[in-house]
């Protein structure tokens, strides 16, 4: 394993130091926590959005922490869920008083812990609301989900929910579009090559030289099936042929178009993979709105990519371009 790391079990607490002296005018670090805040939470009146997982998906979560997308990020340790207590102390720090969305990705550990805390938040008077991101349609289910896994379309979730939030609405209405924005969602990945967790110190699933996985979850978790490599539009084509299919797209459709890497694939690459989503779209008459091409949701140093498609309309377009300002995502 060649990382460039101090201590494998304090590879976390070691990166959210650097990334609040990164930017410590945007965030900061909640003492004996893993969580990052923004730096003027709690903001009164305003429904704090709060999400989180397993680190090692860098820039998520705590990249989209910030005006206009999140007000807090639990990280867990790597790949790991966060645990309920630092959930909680999440929903603490930044209810305003008009309460808190959550916004989980659907694994069982995240999930599981994440309705904990909340339990636990409404105890002490905070209103909750909760929704679940379960955009990936490789896999319907398995042993680390019950339905499909969220995956990288959660950023758009992010972007929606927090744009209205910052406007003022209500707790209903901001829960309302998170879960349009979900039900509008679809993503699927592919991997050329595994990750290795700091701890483990050996890749997480093997690939043959001439292999790669379709359906791959953000941890490794196998996709549908292992397949020689194959050139990038035939991965384009593979990948969103079951996207849009699952999304029933017609013509005509306004979509936001997200090419995500997976934490080792160069720009070069994801790029010449959205020249292909783009072809295939304006052939079918689905018109891209918006176009993000770049790492939002990694794996560590997995290689490979994801796409993700965000069907639009005069709202979410709004939303989504509504100013946000994070470290990792900003709009003016």
């Amino acid at each position: 394993m060649k990382k460039l790391i101090n201590d494998p079990l304090r590879v976390v607490d070691d990166m959210l130091e650097g990334f609040v002296a990164a930017h410590s005018r945007q965030v900061r670090r909640i003492p004996g926590t893993n969580v990052i805040v923004r730096k003027d939470a709690p903001v009164k009146g305003k429904v704090g959005i709060v999400s989180g997982g397993g680190s090692g998906h860098e820039p998520a979560h705590a990249g989209y922490v910030g005006k206009g997308m999140l007000d807090a990020a639990v990280c867990g340790e790597v790949f790991t869920s966060p645990t309920p207590d630092q959930i909680l102390s999440a929903i603490q720090a930044v209810d305003g008083g008009n309460g808190v969305l959550l916004i989980i990705k659907n694994y069982t550990g995240d999930v599981m812990n994440f309705e904990m805390a909340a339990e636990l938040a409404e105890a002490e008077g905070i209103r909750i609301a909760k929704v679940i991101v379960n955009d990936d349609v490789a896999v319907e289910d398995s042993t680390f989900t019950t339905g499909r896994r969220g995956i990288a379309g959660t950023v758009f979730v992010h972007k929606i929910a927090g744009a209205l939030a910052e406007r003022g609405a209500s707790l209903e209405e901001v829960e309302a579009a998170a879960k349009k924005a979900i039900q509008r969602v679809r993503s699927m990945g592919v991997a050329i090559s595994p990750c290795i967790v700091p701890a483990a110190g050996t890749p997480g699933f093997v690939l043959g030289e001439n292999e790669m996985e379709v359906g791959i979850g953000i941890h490794g978790e196998p996709g549908i099936e292992k397949v020689s490599v194959q050139p990038a539009e035939h991965v384009a084509d593979g990948l969103l042929a079951r996207i849009v299919e699952d999304m029933k797209l017609d013509q005509g459709d306004q979509v936001a178009v997200m090419i995500n890497g997976l934490g080792a694939t160069p720009l070069m690459e994801l790029y010449i993979v959205h020249k292909r989503v783009a072809e295939r779209l304006a052939e079918k008459q689905i018109r891209i709105h918006e176009t993000f091409v770049g790492e939002y949701m990694t794996s560590l140093e997995m290689a490979g990519c994801s796409i993700s498609l965000l069907k639009l309309d005069d709202e979410l377009i709004d939303l989504l371009r509504s100013p946000a300002d994070t470290v990792a995502f900003k709009t003016c």
